[in-house]
């Protein structure tokens, strides 16, 4: 079916949000080309389950399609416009199943040699409709915080090592009480600054009770059910031999919360939705709760574009066979701490890049602590690059630098001037490429569970 021949009665079993979405927008729809349509579909079918920042993105995409003149279209999709569809993608019905269809366009294009082109001809798409949409003001600037080591008595090696050329590394902080405290500011900038879906609490083990918090709150332990039933339809697949890595990976993408028990009636649908796609979108999340915590802040950071995002690392079970670490049959799995630490230290410097690349980034902040230890790195406009101080301050101090200007006169601590090297500046063209090579769900797992 070729998009000029699509109508609103084909969606009449899209979600009721979607559903008008798509039926408001159908003229814009019909001007696509074949290779770009449903790929938009596939993420208006989702709209009910999206976050705000995401129903926003779409909207102002369409809204921009649908302003630009024949000739103006036509500009901006020419790079689609050599591209050969072969006749079972024509034949597709990919308005009831636009999955289906991306995951058959994806095959054809490698199978036929024209990825690079389609890749090339979607990244000016997407640059120029981006561009498009103006970002709003934040109600106050981002705040990351990761909290890594935990159990770990002492790191065998130097800590924070990619993050230190952008900011101020502290080497004689105060632990007493720090996690509480942390959790604390996190949970009373939830209160100060009440946003949808903007404040979250990423827990790698069993999450720490934060009494009348608003903080929307994701723990590896929590959802242990979800993955032990995700991890048995996993190795069903596998051991009965139907179809390969394609038959799980459509498995995957097509797993609703029902199916691994999770709630998705009213009010639960996104939060549902988004726990069920860490654990299928993610290789390792099931498994390994590092991979778990750094997977979920890199999709919080990218999707709900949240005012703050604390994530606490735990020790992950040690390296198994990968027959053994699918079965879940182990209730009480060895674990490494040590490991753990490399994994969460690399982990803490990807959430950050992830933080960077949403707008404000510039007045954003990101602290990073070494749990139960003097170790600690503040990211802040107002604090030096590449700067080490050995003097005494505690938690409290450190969450002053990341507020407002206002905000940090008080404290007369300053860093030794004699122990600061020159100010890095951050590339970001050199950052992003290193992420885009980390995009890969597996070259993810490799970095985050590389513990030699």
């Amino acid at each position: 079916m070729l998009p000029s021949e699509i109508t609103a009665g084909q969606f009449t079993d899209y979600p009721p949000q979607a559903r008008q979405v798509a039926v408001s927008h159908i003229e814009i729809l019909r001007r696509l080309p074949l290779a770009l349509a449903p790929l938009l579909l596939q993420q208006i079918e989702q709209y009910d389950w999206k976050f705000p920042a995401e129903r926003r993105k779409i909207a102002g995409q369409l809204s921009y399609l649908s302003s630009l003149s024949q000739e103006e279209l036509n500009q901006l999709l020419s790079g689609f416009g050599p591209l050969k569809m072969s006749p079972r993608l024509e034949r597709l019905d990919w308005v009831e199943s636009p999955t289906t269809f991306s995951e058959e366009l994806s095959s054809f294009l490698w199978a036929s040699g024209q990825i690079d082109a389609f890749s090339e001809a979607a990244n000016i798409f997407m640059a120029k409709v981006d561009s498009s949409i103006p970002a709003g003001p934040l109600r106050v600037p981002r705040l990351g915080i990761a909290i890594i080591g935990k159990g770990v008595e002492a790191s065998q090696v130097p800590l924070f090592s990619k993050l230190r050329p952008y900011g101020t590394c502290f080497t004689q902080v105060n632990p007493s009480d720090g996690l509480r405290i942390l959790l604390n500011a996190a949970s009373a900038r939830a209160s100060a600054q009440p946003v949808p879906f903007g404040h979250w609490y990423i827990e790698g083990g069993q999450a720490e009770n934060i009494a009348g918090s608003s903080l929307i709150t994701i723990s590896y332990d929590a959802i242990q059910p979800v993955r032990t039933a995700l991890l048995q339809k996993i190795t069903q697949v596998i051991q009965g031999g139907i179809g390969g890595p394609e038959a799980l990976n459509r498995m995957l993408h097509r797993m609703r919360p029902e199916d691994v028990g999770l709630r998705g009636g009213p009010g639960e649908e996104v939060l549902s939705h988004f726990k069920t796609d860490i654990l299928t979108g993610g290789q390792g999340t099931q498994i390994f709760s590092t991979t778990f915590v750094q997977w979920t802040a890199r999709e919080i950071w990218r999707r709900a574009e949240p005012l703050t995002v604390l994530a606490r690392f735990a020790p992950r079970q040690r390296q198994r066979p990968m027959n053994d670490l699918l079965s879940g049959k182990d209730a009480n799995p060895e674990l490494d701490p040590a490991g753990s630490l490399i994994d969460a230290d690399m982990g803490a410097f990807l959430m950050w890049i992830d933080q960077q690349r949403l707008n404000g980034s510039e007045q954003s902040s990101f602290l990073v602590w070494f749990e139960d230890h003097s170790e600690a790195l503040v990211i802040s406009p107002t604090l030096p690059r590449n700067t080490e101080s050995g003097n005494a301050v505690d938690m409290n101090w450190l969450l002053r630098q990341t507020g407002p200007t206002e905000s940090n006169t008080t404290g007369s601590m300053k860093p030794h001037q004699s122990q600061a090297t020159p100010a890095a500046t951050f590339r970001q063209q050199n950052e992003d490429a290193l992420l885009d090579r980390l995009d890969s769900n597996q070259d993810m797992l490799d970095y985050l569970n590389e513990a030699g």
